[in-house]
């Protein structure tokens, strides 16, 4: 088994169970606030076409988001109104000051709800002490700062970590492989002739974790149960406790 000298790690939905919690947290602001907009305008839309719609424009949100061709300001206003306003019939664009601030709002609440709900995965607490014990741990993870910071003083797991690499703070976002690079460089203070070939990226999300990971030269665990034709990953495992069997 090749030996590693380093780990990098993910953190919403390898570590932090953010699906669920996310999801918990949008069925609370589509019964207070998004049904009651939307019914006084005609039919009503389950809450699940609700939520595939508002996922579906998220992904391409942080997508732009990523690639720096939109702001943090747009992303946290625009992920209820894009999909708010077609269930309107409008456009973004025609939409007036009242409805933006109400999403504006909604954003807001939406972060108050998703961090009063942190929560990790099954099995998350146990294999990141059995790591630590083994290895230095770097979280490598896009997002809010402020969330993920958040999310790691709820865990009780900060003392498990070396590393801290945020999105927001170094100015770099999976899946560009510089993130990568600057999470080598930090673990060279303790690790100076340390390289990409000696760590492995641990994540759930093929196109940011393991394709990032991979595009700087780093083996990659990817945490999934059911692959696409053309996804490869140098190990892929349903469930995060399998990764104990190679580390």
């Amino acid at each position: 088994m090749k030996h590693y000298r380093a780990i990098f790690l993910d953190w919403d939905d390898t570590l932090g169970d953010w699906a669920g919690v996310a999801e918990q947290a949008q069925r609370v602001l589509y019964e207070r606030e998004i049904r009651p907009l939307v019914e006084a305008w005609g039919s009503v839309p389950p809450f699940e076409q609700w939520l595939r719609d508002y996922r579906a424009h998220n992904v391409w949100l942080w997508e732009e988001y990523a690639a720096g061709r939109i702001s943090r300001e747009f992303l946290h206003t625009d992920q209820f109104l894009t999909p708010v306003c077609s269930y309107l019939h409008v456009s973004p664009e025609q939409a007036d000051a009242g409805l933006c601030a109400l999403c504006t709002r909604l954003g807001d609440e939406y972060i108050r709800l998703t961090m009063a709900a942190s929560r990790l995965k099954e099995d998350a607490a146990r294999v990141v002490r059995y790591l630590a014990a083994k290895y230095p741990l770097t979280i490598v993870s896009n997002g809010y700062v402020e969330m993920q910071y958040h999310k790691l003083e709820q865990s009780g797991l900060q003392n498990c970590f070396r590393h801290l690499v945020f999105s927001e703070e170094v100015g770099v976002m999976k899946p560009d492989p510089r993130i990568m690079q600057i999470a080598i460089e930090r673990n060279r203070n303790e690790l100076p002739d340390l390289q990409a070939s000696e760590v492995v990226m641990i994540g759930d999300t093929y196109s940011s974790d393991i394709a990032g990971a991979a595009a700087a030269g780093i083996d990659t665990v990817w945490i999934c149960t059911s692959p696409q034709e053309g996804q490869h990953a140098t190990w892929i495992f349903p469930r995060l406790a399998d990764v104990m069997q190679i580390l």
